[in-house]
C-alpha cells in the first residue's frame, strides 16, 4: 500500500516537470503578456487538482492544452482577460451540463479522420501564431527545438522541454548580447531576444466576477466553443489513456470532472484547460494509476507557484515559442499522414477538409462539417447505417455490415467480455474505414494484452488489406498471427 501510494506521488512529481513549462507557455500565448505564465499555471494547478478528483478517467491530466489555448486566446482579444475568466466559468457549467445530460457517449461518434485533421489544424494554428518569435529569435527559437530533439534521445529521464527550458534561460543569460542583432549578409539571424519579464508574485485567491445580463449573453457562443472543444479534446485523451491501460472510462463522470476544474480555474484566474495527451501519458508510464497523481501533479505545480516570479522573468519568450513549435508538431496524426495514400479516400478527403476549415475558419465549425461529410462518405459507401454482432456459439460471433465509426464503440464493448477463447468471422464485413480498422486494430492489441485467445476468421480482401495497410509493424504481426489462427499472439 505504502510503496503504491509512494509511486503515485513520485509521478505526480515527474507529470509536474513535464507540466510547468508547457502552462507557462500556452498561458503566454494565450494572453499575450508577462501575466500569462501565473493564469496557465493556476489553469493547470485548479483544473488539473478538481478535475482529477472528480473526473472519470483515473490517472489523467488536466491542464492547458493547444486546442483551449486557441480558443481562449480569441476570447482574450475580444473581450478581455476578466470576461475571459467568466466565459471559462460558463464553459465549466456547460460541461457539468453535458455530463449530467449523458452526453459524453457521442464522442464514440467523432470519426478518427475528423479528430487527425483538427489536431492537425490545431498544430498549424499553434505553430503560425509563433512566427514572429522565430523571425525575431530564429537562432534560439531553433536552438531550443534542437535541445529537445537530442534531450528526447539522450537523456530521457529528464522532460526534453524542462531541459531545454533550463539550459537556455541559463545560457542566454551570458550570451544575451552575443545573439542581438546577428546577420547572414542582409539575412537576420536574431534581431533581438524578448523575456517575460516581471510577474507578480501572490498566493492564488477566489475572485467572483462581475456579472452582467449583456456580458454573459455575449460570452455564451465562446463558453459554449470552450465547453465542447474542451470536452471532445479531454475524451479524445480518455480514450488513448483507456487503450494503454486496457480499462474503460467513465466519459459522463469525466465531463462533470472537466466542468468543475474550468469552473474552479476560472475562479482562481486560470486558464480554461482540458484532458492532456502527453501529461496523461507520462503519468500513466511513470506509474500513475489513479487520480491521486494527477492531484500531486497540480499541488506540486501551486507549490512552485509561489515565489516564481522571480525565476520566470528571466525566461526568452523565443525558448517558449521553440516548445510550443515543437509540441505542435507532435500534434500532428503523422501515422495517418504518412499513410494517406493506402487509406479510404473519403477519409483522407474528411481529414484535410477538417484541418483546413480549422485553420481558416474556425475549430466547431470544422468538426461538425468534418463529421457530416463523415457521414455523407459512409452512407454512400457502405449503404447501410451500422455493423451488427451476432453470437453464434459459445466463443464465436459474426460480424455484419460496415464496421465504421458509427458501430466502432458498440461492436467492441460487446466483445469485450473476459472470455479467454475468441473467434470472430468477418465475412460479411461489406465496407470498413479508418475508424473501424484503427478499432479492430486495437481491439486485436487489447486482447492481447489481456491474454484472450483471438482468432479472426474469413476475412475478405477488402477488409485484410485495409487492415494490412494501416497497420504499423507492431500490430502488423499480431494481425498476421490471429488471422492465421495461431491463437493467442505469442
Amino acid at each position: 500500500m505504502f510503496q503504491r501510494i509512494a509511486r503515485e506521488i513520485l509521478s505526480g512529481l515527474t507529470v509536474a516537470v513535464v507540466a510547468l513549462p508547457l502552462a507557462i507557455a500556452f498561458g503566454i500565448t494565450a494572453t499575450g503578456s508577462s501575466e500569462g505564465a501565473l493564469v496557465g499555471l493556476y489553469g493547470a494547478v485548479f483544473a488539473g487538482f478538481f478535475a482529477a478528483l472528480f473526473g472519470g478517467t483515473p490517472g489523467q491530466v488536466t491542464g492547458p492544452t493547444g486546442p483551449i489555448t486557441v480558443v481562449a486566446t480569441g476570447v482574450i482579444a475580444a473581450h478581455g482577460l476578466e470576461a475571459a475568466f467568466i466565459a471559462f466559468i460558463m464553459a465549466g457549467a456547460f460541461q457539468i451540463l453535458f455530463g449530467l445530460c449523458r452526453l459524453g457517449s457521442l464522442i464514440r461518434y467523432i470519426p478518427h479522420p475528423v479528430v487527425s485533421g483538427f489536431m492537425g489544424g490545431i498544430a498549424l494554428i499553434i505553430i503560425l501564431g509563433e512566427l514572429d518569435q522565430v523571425q525575431r529569435s530564429f537562432l534560439v527559437v531553433a536552438g531550443t527545438m534542437v535541445l529537445m530533439l537530442v534531450s528526447m534521445r539522450v537523456i530521457k529521464s529528464v522532460p526534453a522541454s524542462l531541459m531545454a527550458l533550463v539550459i537556455m534561460t541559463a545560457g542566454l543569460r551570458f550570451a544575451d548580447s552575443l545573439l542581438r542583432d546577428v546577420r547572414v549578409g542582409p539575412v537576420p539571424l536574431n534581431a533581438a531576444i524578448d523575456y517575460i519579464g516581471q510577474i507578480p508574485e501572490s498566493i492564488p485567491s477566489i475572485a467572483v466576477p462581475q456579472l452582467s445580463g449583456s456580458l454573459m449573453l455575449t460570452l455564451v457562443l465562446p463558453a459554449l466553443s470552450i465547453a465542447l472543444l474542451g470536452s471532445i479534446d479531454s475524451l479524445l485523451t480518455s480514450v488513448v489513456m483507456d487503450n494503454i491501460t486496457g480499462t474503460r472510462h467513465r466519459s459522463n463522470k469525466e465531463l462533470i470532472g472537466q466542468g468543475l476544474g474550468n469552473a474552479a480555474s476560472g475562479l482562481f484566474g486560470g486558464l480554461a484547460s482540458a484532458g492532456a495527451t502527453v501529461r496523461s501519458v507520462v503519468n500513466v508510464r511513470s506509474g500513475g494509476r489513479t487520480a491521486l497523481s494527477a492531484a500531486t501533479h497540480s499541488v506540486i505545480l501551486l507549490a512552485l507557484v509561489v515565489g516564481l516570479g522571480a525565476v520566470v522573468q528571466y525566461i526568452p519568450l523565443a525558448v517558449l515559442s521553440g516548445i510550443l513549435i515543437l509540441t505542435a508538431f507532435g500534434m500532428f496524426d503523422w501515422e495517418s499522414l504518412r499513410k494517406a495514400h493506402v487509406s479510404p479516400r473519403g477519409d483522407v478527403v474528411v481529414m484535410f477538409a477538417t484541418m483546413i476549415i480549422t485553420v481558416v475558419v474556425d475549430l466547431t465549425v470544422a468538426v461538425a462539417v468534418g463529421v457530416v461529410v463523415a457521414l455523407i462518405v459512409h452512407l454512400v459507401q457502405s449503404g447501410q447505417r451500422k455493423a451488427s454482432i451476432i453470437h453464434d456459439d459459445l466463443d464465436t460471433y459474426r460480424m455484419e455490415g460496415p464496421l465504421s465509426f458509427l458501430s466502432v464503440d458498440r461492436v467492441f464493448s460487446t466483445l469485450r467480455n473476459d472470455r479467454p477463447k475468441l473467434s470472430l468471422s468477418l465475412k460479411n464485413v461489406n465496407y470498413m474505414d479508418i475508424s473501424g480498422a484503427k478499432a479492430l486494430l486495437s481491439f486485436i492489441d487489447h486482447s492481447h494484452k489481456s491474454g484472450v485467445e483471438l482468432k479472426l476468421k474469413d476475412l475478405p480482401p477488402h477488409v485484410e488489406n485495409r487492415l494490412t495497410a494501416l497497420a504499423n509493424e507492431e500490430q502488423g504481426d499480431k494481425l498476421k498471427a490471429v488471422v492465421e489462427g495461431q491463437g493467442a499472439v505469442p
